[in-house]
């Protein structure tokens, strides 16, 4: 346990933020979240860009940029002089003369990347130096290892490899799953669970989440099995309504995975949320609406862990009623269940507690 001279150390979060993704924002609230719940008396702050929908709604004191924070050197430099933080968590964000500069200030800095590239430019050398734990939110058999000359510099450098995390998420809640089960009129494992993530992702002009509720719909149509639609914190238009489909605007991250684990199966685009489903064990149709969740959905979908479906309404819907077929549950859930995946925050808080020791 981290002794009590830990307990008012300052944590300073840098993730990417924009109007339109939520992801490395939600990864970094959950973690200060489990900063605040194990140790009350630490300070924490965020850097945001300022037309982020969510910085209205942020728990945590903020300071506003008007632009990502990667783009802003100079300014987040003078946050970081000014406030002094132990730790720095660049959560996919960061230029080296960023780390560097925290790391000159007494900071631990530590860096998460969610995908291959993103790890690479966390291993160039001039981010290696300054750099105390990378963490890497992706599955093993998803990013792969490193290479051999990425290794070769870890070892010149006396670092630690990137530790592999997996998808970071809060725990569900019995208590607030049975609350939202009753709120809903729902039944566990008698529902399908519908999200395209941060509601504010367009495809050809179209907003996804739209989409996403269409298909909703017609799989209540077709199944008479109840649907939740997550609509998302960037979603701006009221919300549509559908015969069998409860529409919800955005619930925080506690409230979603206890919906999702009291889910007979799941619909979702290839973001965050798709690990987090795997990792519970829950059946899902993944839907490619960014460029880089093909990559992660074929990949989960060669494993088969998921089904995979273009995105199109009557795609969505056929691989969703395909998905319920019980020889496919069992296939699915098999699967996942060999791979190991679990909630990688216990590996991020035990991370934590060895740095601050």
């Amino acid at each position: 346990m981290v002794g009590s001279s830990h307990k008012g150390m300052k944590f300073l979060f840098i993730p990417v933020s924009s109007a339109e993704g939520i992801g490395e924002y939600m990864r970094s609230l959950i973690i200060a979240d489990a900063i605040a719940d194990r140790w009350p008396q630490a300070q924490i702050r965020f850097i945001l860009h300022r037309d982020a929908p969510y910085v209205s709604a942020c728990r945590y004191p903020t300071e506003l940029l008007d632009e990502t924070p990667t783009k802003r050197v100079a300014a987040v430099n003078q946050i970081v002089s000014d406030y002094r933080p132990d730790v720095v968590i660049f959560d996919a964000s960061g230029r080296k003369t960023q780390l560097q500069h925290a790391k000159r200030c007494g900071a631990k800095v530590i860096f998460i990347s969610q995908h291959r590239r993103k790890r690479s430019r966390g291993l160039k050398w001039q981010r290696l130096r300054v750099t105390d734990s990378h963490w890497v939110v992706q599955p093993k058999f998803f990013i792969g290892d490193i290479s051999w000359l990425e290794r070769l510099k870890l070892r010149w450098l006396r670092k630690p490899e990137p530790i592999t995390v997996g998808p970071v998420f809060s725990s569900p809640q019995p208590a607030r799953q049975q609350q939202l089960l009753s709120q809903y009129n729902l039944r566990a494992n008698n529902f399908w669970l519908f999200n395209a993530g941060s509601g504010g992702h367009q495809v050809a002009g179209k907003l996804v989440a739209d989409t996403f509720a269409k298909a909703a719909a017609g799989v209540y149509q077709q199944t008479g099995m109840p649907c939740v639609m997550v609509f998302g914190a960037n979603y701006r238009q009221a919300l549509p309504q559908y015969p069998g489909v409860v529409a919800v605007t955005d619930i925080d991250n506690v409230s979603f995975i206890s919906l999702l684990a009291a889910a007979a199966s799941a619909v979702l685009a290839g973001g965050d949320t798709l690990l987090q489903a795997l990792a519970l064990h829950i059946p899902t149709v993944a839907v490619p609406v960014a460029k880089d969740q093909h990559a992660r959905i074929n990949s989960c979908a060669a494993q088969h862990l998921c089904l995979k479906a273009e995105f199109d309404t009557s795609v969505m819907i056929n691989c969703a009623i395909a998905l319920r077929e019980p020889e496919m549950q069992m296939q699915l859930k098999q699967q996942m269940s060999s791979q190991g995946l679990s909630n990688g925050l216990d590996v991020v808080m035990a991370q934590l507690e060895a740095l601050l020791r």
